[in-house]
């Protein structure tokens, strides 16, 4: 941690100072040994897209920017996506007369960081703002047709909003026997994506015996009563032809394996949905939701994008990799408990008729010979 502040504080003092090569040249050797996956890796990276950018070196900055798109925060991600946004916004040239210049030592660039940290006298030369141009004039209301511009703007905006869209599919397993599958496809604003109603065609054609809903803005396919074989069928049916629209290949696989511990089992379950082929996909959020019998308990490491609520596991996932689940929870074991339900059962009935007999009745008796 100490090698970590005394890093932070050297590229921080070059940032402040606009030192972006110095910055850079002391930082590159040292990025590795931060993993990305911690707080201080994201930390440095974010230092030298900043520097990366400040010199004009754009498509070095978008290489680092790429890496923290791939991290497994939330946050990071979304502040990845307007870093790249700001490298990605055009150049506006400015006129001459808007900006300030400041008269620099060149031979400054060239001494290091930590001859610049000693006491030095530097003369001072005061730098006056050109005042001598004319003024532009009084400031004028906008014209009648800034609004009417505005409006319009807004309106090529929607169809562009309306490609916003929530997949949703939800594994209901609280009933081993009779699993439910529920794939929900939302757009979030007004139109569907093109894309949306040709998925939507092709499953109304695999799959005609289910329960399909939809309307303007959403889809509904669920499938009842179906065992683990068929659930695991279902899901990769769905996974192809969603990798086929999207001009790739995706696939999931289910793995389970069971412990049994006389009256109980203990499930363990592994889910690997590769999704490599869809990557930088704007404004798409896929999730994966499983319901359980019982409560889940992960036994793979921990992810930040999971939420687990008693038996429900909501997994929100992640573009361009493979995303990996690993839980297990504990159920009854059904034919275990029904025979030894049975076996008491017959227990009692054959101690009820043996003392009832050998108390005997109070009916006469025939005499014995």
């Amino acid at each position: 941690m100490k090698a970590y502040e005394q890093v932070l504080e050297t590229v921080e003092l070059a940032l402040a100072r606009g030192e972006y090569h110095y910055c850079i040249e002391f930082l590159l050797p040292l990025i590795e040994s931060f993993p990305l996956s911690t707080k201080e890796g994201v930390n440095l990276r974010t230092i030298l897209i900043t520097a990366l950018c400040g010199i004009n070196k754009k498509e070095e900055a978008k290489s680092f920017c790429k890496e923290l798109l791939k991290s497994y925060d939330n946050k990071t991600r979304e502040n990845a996506k307007y870093l790249m946004e700001v490298i990605d916004s055009p150049e506006i040239k400015k006129p001459e007369n808007w900006n300030v210049k400041f008269d620099c030592d060149p031979s400054l660039n060239k001494k290091s960081l930590n001859s610049l940290r000693k006491k030095r006298e530097v003369m001072e030369k005061k730098i006056f703002i050109n005042v001598t141009e004319p003024p532009t004039g009084e400031t004028k209301p906008f014209q009648k047709g800034f609004s009417l511009v505005i409006f319009l703007i807004l309106l090529l905006l929607i169809p562009l909003l309306s490609g916003c869209v929530k997949v949703e599919d939800t594994l209901d397993i609280s009933e081993l026997d009779s699993i439910t599958n529920n794939l929900v496809i939302e757009s979030k604003y007004l139109n569907k994506f093109p894309w949306q109603l040709k998925f939507e065609e092709k499953m109304k054609n695999i799959f005609p015996d289910a329960e399909i809903e939809q309307d303007e803005s959403t889809f509904s396919l669920k499938h009842k009563n179906l065992n683990l074989e068929d659930a695991k069928q279902v899901l990769k049916i769905t996974q192809n032809t969603a990798g086929e629209l999207a001009g790739g290949s995706t696939n999931i696989e289910i793995n389970t394996t069971q412990k049994n511990f006389i009256f109980l089992k203990k499930n363990f379950y592994r889910v690997d949905l590769d999704l490599n082929s869809i990557q930088e996909v704007d404004n798409l959020e896929l999730i994966f939701k499983i319901i359980n019998p019982n409560k889940a308990t992960l036994t793979g490491k921990n992810n930040s994008n999971l939420e687990i609520t008693k038996n429900l596991i909501i997994w929100h996932l992640n573009q361009g990799q493979i995303n990996s689940l690993e839980f297990s929870f504990w159920s009854f074991n059904k034919l275990l408990i029904g025979i030894f339900t049975i076996l008491i059962i017959i227990s009692l009935a054959y101690l009820l008729r043996f003392y009832r007999f050998k108390l005997g009745t109070e009916l006469p008796q025939l005499p014995s010979k």
